[in-house]
């Protein structure tokens, strides 16, 4: 798969399609916005001050900053799974056969799809930090806090977008996509993403201290409630760069196989 100025064009082309055709359908973009807020909104309205009370919890003036990193990891995680559900559903239309007979790049077709994610999971990260901030949330890090933020951020949506073009490309259903769903909704819950880590014990404090989650979570949360520390800011940034690279590369390794054994 090559790389030139046409395929940049391209992939620009194919991720606004992706963008657009997210935006048109609300069972596509709503659960990816309602649920994370829903689950902000409820804790932050039951553990309200209590963080201060609660040993283990980082100094956080409410549980809203506390909370709002998990909202975008889950919001990332649940548009994920519906891009990587829409983009078998072209592979079951036929667009996806239509778009490799045509003279567009190869590379393109992953690329756009992968570009699509990142900006519909910077979207949901500027839109969850914006409503957090109306209710009396603030990134203490500063703009270079809320860069780092970002960052990982995109980092992880296209890790997550490349699980869901890997799946969908290896299976070619979109029912196939969806069903990966309860699995990554388990990695979200069995890590750091609600409560810290200091707070747990037993096997489910041994679960999140392996889950990558819970340390993209911890970096993206520190830069929100201040006190950023370099080594968890620089393992947060590596295990999302790591699992991008990981999904990106099994995406490019499905996409070959499918135009191999493609009739």
């Amino acid at each position: 798969m090559s790389w030139d100025g046409s395929a940049a064009r391209q992939t620009g082309a194919l991720a606004w399609r992706s963008v657009v055709t997210t935006v048109r359908l609300p069972q596509a973009w709503v659960p990816a916005l309602f649920f994370p807020l829903v689950l902000m909104a409820i804790f932050t309205a039951s553990f309200g001050g209590a963080p201060g009370n609660i040993p283990g919890f980082p100094p956080v003036r409410s549980f809203l900053d506390f909370a709002v990193s998990g909202a975008i990891v889950q919001g990332v995680l649940i548009g994920g799974t519906t891009a990587g559900a829409a983009f078998a559903t072209d592979i079951e239309g036929g667009f996806f056969d239509r778009l490799v007979a045509s003279p567009v790049s190869r590379t393109a077709i992953l690329t756009g799809r992968l570009g699509a994610s990142v900006v519909l999971g910077i979207a949901q990260a500027l839109l969850f930090v914006g409503i957090a901030e109306l209710f009396g949330a603030d990134v203490a890090g500063g703009p270079g806090g809320f860069m780092v933020l970002l960052l990982i951020t995109a980092l992880f949506a296209v890790a997550v977008g490349g699980l869901g073009v890997f799946l969908a490309l290896r299976f070619g259903s979109a029912e196939a996509v969806q069903g990966m769903f309860p699995l990554f909704f388990a990695l979200l819950f069995f890590s750091s993403a609600f409560f810290p880590r200091e707070t747990m014990t037993g096997w489910f404090r041994t679960a999140a201290d392996w889950n990558p989650i819970s340390h993209l979570v911890e970096a993206m949360r520190d830069e929100v409630v201040g006190g950023a520390e370099p080594g968890t800011v620089i393992a947060g940034v590596a295990i999302a760069l790591t699992l991008a690279v990981l999904a990106v590369g099994a995406s490019a390794l499905a996409f070959r196989r499918r135009l191999r054994e493609a009739p």
